[in-house]
């Protein structure tokens, strides 16, 4: 009987203080997944000379290098690069968008920190094309834009180009960003570039960050993975080379050298893969969802694995190195708790405390155990008797057992509060335990139904590398009109498997991972898919794997890549720099500009008053992140954008009002053209007016807030915008203003007329309505047929009447609500964050924290075009509050508050432990839910279980709260509610004026 032939794996993990590599048996049989060998050596210098040695550890348990069936490396090469800022590894990148008339107020690299967009920023081109939501063009590509494009990037010198358009994941007929790249290819021979579609999903500007850095990193990248495979060579390996990705699947190197970027964060995601792997091998523990904690010598990362194997994805929006991307990452907690955490006593208190402070690499010569004079994480262990095998128990003999107890009593609460954080439901979960610091943790933890340490978990980051399987991501609007969504989303899925079999994946072990439908607000018949299939490697190389062979090989021959060009000054080196705001003295000692009585915004300004205007968005409204970035860019490149008092605006005088309305999965991704300003400008003819005298804005929470702003700047209208708003929140109809509040004949008159304005040659006007509420219905239908997004300018308003209907000081209060949120930052006070806010908004007669605990609750979904559901919050044990301040204790809160929404929050209602219930507060009044980590503003589509939160009430405007007819507007009976009585949360305090406050100063 002939022997079955071994497959063999080999898996390798580079880490900041550890290479690890291990030997892995896939054979069938009863062996398959048997670790042969296992490795640590020091992360060297020249990392590829570590991987080297490790891998040269388990070699000699092979029974034949033939056998190996691939080498699998995780590594930080290009995370490191970016980390470090490294000229030498980053080339500048040139950005082509295709956009027609479309974001161009929020141009490449507008997001990116001052050093990083110095370093990599090259020259941007906003060109004819982009796709609309359902697949239509925007505007075709122009072939002599792209050459002229071309010609420029060449002279300039640059080496990578960003293709970028708008919705391009949608795009698989036209195919418009392929079509540029082809002919950059052919206009720029040996060029690199990078088509967006290819590195991330939906969200534009997020796309294309990741694109810029995916590109900045190419050339090095070719000569990183060339490197790999010649380590591969010294040691006589024969076999393919992977890379393991973000997502627990792996890249040829092919592949690896053209999406670089892609490796972000494979390290945690290998442990997690590692550790369900680990965990399949064990008898009775059943695919299921468990807590990975990989504890190091400095911090531990904590992640959801998914009864798939795979991680939990983080949200569809994160930062890195300052930059906000969308590409796929695993959803991982990072805290200061390793081997070499530093534990210090309280002399007067005697409370024991753990880092987040480490003596990291040095423990072998620090820490009390090993010779040396720090008391760390390990001595508490090894003083407990729990860890006989590390350093010598009898150097550390003279710890007092308060000081043991105290630290085992810290890392368990810190572990603890960290576990639930990334818990998905109350429900009690296992804990698969992996790193060599995981005998820090205790073996028992409250929400934890068991702590496992399986064989090797001390390598589970190299056994990740080592099965780590091969993908097929699908993520596309589908067209659900005539189909079902069962149907449609079967055929995405089968385009996902097939598109994994086609990248290598085994036709008998493929299966999908993830499946998602995602209805898109304002749109029927449309519905967003994300697939993701996955399968083990055939053994059998995929056509795919050699696109880039032909310039890997060219140089592997030179053993370099090209020199790095002389760097050229980009736009942010001239920008205007804004003051920066190191420490809580210079938010403290900042003064706004103000000249006569206009308000001149900064950046600092902006920056507040964004962040203000999510909190006032109740929970809607949409972020104001990409109206913040257009504004910073004005102000940056010299525009002004002004603010005045109402009192300054002539009696004689009209106020222009208005904002967008629409589908967030649009304007995330066709970010902000001229579709307000065209509106307005469409409507001040239609009426004859040359223009306003101000601006107001329709609501100063989420995204409207700020929209007029840009509108009413120096590069458009140069119109000052009046501090104030006629919603003094957010609300999801146009109805819910207060100008309508105060037109008692309920038609609409002090809407209409109004203009939308597709911002591509649609404009459409509505003069007349047979009752208020068909203004916003209408409108909204013609949106959908307009792009689901439109700029929207309703008929401007007398002075008069703009007194009585305005909510004053808005723009004011939103900065002070900002200011507050930075101060708390910096003064490490975030434990007070609703008590500041509270203080910034009026003092506890007109508002007050409603509650604080952790969100234990969600349910949503999209009904009519709006998120409809609700939070259930939870208090916090007393023991609970990590952040707590002893010198200035919280306000303590009992049973639960739950929160019903329709974009914004509606109501609160608590529930005692008794379970007797009380109203705490409804609209009109404003219920703001704030991320208690950082004092953030949270929108309804935030909310997710284990996140710690704390809820503010503030009193709503008497525009809302002193008319029958406001009540019935704004209050829960506007909403459905009619049952719940109004009763106010306090009595209103007008925000103060920062232009009264700072006038005398300035």
């Amino acid at each position: 009987m002939s022997s079955v032939q071994s497959i063999l794996r080999l898996g390798v993990d580079v880490g900041g203080t550890n290479t690890d590599a291990v030997l892995l048996d896939l054979s069938e049989g009863s062996r398959r997944g048997q670790v042969l060998a296992s490795a640590k050596h020091l992360t060297t210098a020249d990392v590829t000379l570590g991987i080297q040695n490790a891998i040269d550890s388990v070699l000699t348990h092979a029974q034949s290098k033939s056998n190996i069936q691939a080498l699998c490396i995780g590594t930080t090469h290009f995370v490191n690069a970016l980390v470090e800022r490294d000229p030498r590894r980053l080339d500048r990148v040139a950005v082509i968008r295709l956009c027609g008339p479309f974001t161009h107020g929020t141009p490449p690299f507008v997001g990116f920190p001052y050093e990083l967009r110095d370093l990599l920023e090259g020259p941007h081109f906003l060109l004819s094309g982009g796709l609309q939501i359902d697949g239509s063009e925007i505007a075709s590509v122009v072939l002599t834009q792209v050459e002229s494009a071309c010609d420029e990037i060449k002279r300039q010198g640059i080496h990578a180009v960003v293709v970028s358009s708008v919705f391009a994941p949608i795009d698989f007929e036209i195919q418009q960003e392929e079509t540029v790249a082809a002919i950059v290819r052919k206009r720029v021979p040996g060029m690199d570039v990078v088509c967006s579609k290819d590195v991330a999903a939906i969200g534009l500007l997020e796309r294309e960050n990741a694109s810029i850095l995916n590109a900045a990193l190419l050339r090095y990248a070719k000569r990183t993975v060339i490197g790999f495979g010649k380590a591969a060579q010294a040691l006589e390996l024969q076999c393919p080379v992977f890379i393991t990705s973000n997502d627990g699947t792996l890249l040829s190197c092919a592949q690896a050298a053209r999406l670089p970027i892609r490796t972000f964060s494979s390290g945690p995601t290998n442990s997690m893969r590692g550790a369900a792997f680990l965990a399949s091998l064990e008898s009775g523990i059943s695919k299921q969802s468990a807590l990975v904690v990989d504890i190091g010598g400095t911090t531990t990362d904590i992640g959801m694995l998914l009864p798939n194997g795979f991680p939990r994805q983080a949200a569809a929006h994160h930062e890195f190195c300052g930059v906000l991307l969308n590409f796929s990452m695993p959803h991982v907690t990072s805290i200061g708790l390793g081997g070499g955490s530093i534990i210090r006593e309280d002399p007067v208190t005697k409370k024991v405390t753990v880092g987040p402070d480490s003596v990291g690499l040095r423990i072998t010569s620090e820490s009390l155990a090993f010779g040396g004079s720090t008391l760390t994480a390990t001595d508490v262990v090894v003083a407990a008797g729990r860890a006989s095998n590390i350093g010598d128990e009898s150097l550390v003999s003279k710890i007092g057992q308060s000081v043991i107890e105290g630290a085992q009593s810290a890392i368990k609460k810190m572990l603890q509060d960290y576990l639930d954080v990334m818990k998905t439901s109350s429900q009690d979960v296992p804990v698969y335990l992996v790193g060599g610091g995981s005998i820090l943790a205790p073996d028992i933890l409250a929400g934890i139904s068991r702590v496992h340490r399986f064989p090797h978990f001390e390598v589970a980051n190299a056994v990740g590398a080592a099965i780590a399987q091969i993908s097929g991501i699908i993520d596309s609007f589908e067209d659900t009109s005539t189909t079902p969504i069962i149907q449609v989303r079967a055929d995405v899925e089968a385009r996902a498997i097939a598109q994994a079999i086609a990248s290598g994946a085994d036709p008998h072990r493929v299966a999908i991972v993830e499946s998602e439908v995602i209805p898109i607000a304002y749109t029927s018949g449309r519905c967003r898919f994300y697939v993701k299939a996955a399968g083990d490697w055939s053994g059998v190389a995929s056509p795919s794997w050699t696109e880039v062979d032909d310039p890997l090989r060219l140089e592997a021959s030179t053993g370099e890549t090209a020199s790095r060009p002389q760097m050229v000054a980009s736009a942010a080196a001239s920008a205007v720099v804004a003051p920066v705001m190191r420490s809580a003295s210079d938010i403290l000692e900042y003064k706004p500009r103000i000249e006569g009585r206009e308000w001149l915004l900064s950046e600092v300004d902006l920056e507040w008053i964004a962040d203000g205007c999510y909190v006032l968005g109740c929970g809607g409204g949409g972020s104001p992140l990409h109206s913040f970035l257009q504004l910073r860019e004005l102000v940056r490149s010299g525009e002004t954008v002004r603010v005045i008092d109402f009192s300054s605006v002539p009696s004689n005088a009209v106020v222009g009002w208005g904002g967008g309305m629409g589908s967030p999965e649009v304007s995330s991704e066709r970010l902000l053209g001229n579709e307000y300003q065209e509106a307005s400008v469409e409507l001040w003819s239609l009426i004859g007016l040359a223009k306003p005298e101000a601006l107001c804005a329709l609501e100063i929470g989420g995204a409207n807030g700020m929209i007029n702003m840009i509108l009413g700047s120096t590069k458009y209208s140069d119109i000052p915008c009046v501090d104030g708003d006629f919603m003094g929140r957010a609300y999801p109809t146009w109805h819910q203003t207060t100008t309508n509040v105060y037109d008692v004949g309920g038609k609409g008159a002090k809407m209409l007329p109004s203009v939308i304005s597709s911002g591509h040659g649609s404009i459409m006007i509505m003069t007349k309505a047979k009752r208020d509420i068909d203004v916003d219905s209408s409108l909204r239908a013609a949106c959908v047929e307009m792009g689901t997004y439109v700029g929207l300018a309703s008929r401007p308003l007398e002075a008069d009447y703009v007194d009585i209907a305005m909510i004053k000081n808005t723009v004011s209060l939103s900065w002070r609500i900002g200011r507050a949120i930075a101060l708390a930052r910096k003064q490490s006070s975030l434990s007070r964050i609703g008590t500041i806010i509270v203080d910034a908004v009026g003092g506890s007669n007109s508002a007050k924290v409603l509650f604080m605990g952790k969100i234990t609750d969600v349910r949503r979904r999209v009904y009519k075009g709006h998120t409809i559901g609700e939070v259930v919050i939870t208090a916090l044990a007393v023991d609970d509050d990590v952040d707590d301040d002893p010198h200035c204790p919280m306000e303590r809160f009992t049973g639960k508050l739950t929160i019903p929404f329709k974009n914004e929050n509606l109501y609160a209602e608590h529930t005692a432990d008794d379970a007797k219930t009380t109203m705490v507060a409804t609209v009109p009044d404003l219920i703001a839910v704030l991320d208690a980590q950082n004092g953030s503003a949270l929108g309804t589509p935030d909310y997710k279980y284990g996140l710690r939160v704390l809820v503010v009430g503030i009193t709503a405007a008497p525009q809302w709260t002193s008319t029958e007819r406001g009540i019935a507007l704004g209050g829960p009976g506007g909403f459905g509610f009619t049952h719940i009585p109004y009763k106010p949360l306090g009595k209103y305090t007008q925000p103060r004026s920062v232009i009264e406050e700072y006038a005398c100063n300035s």
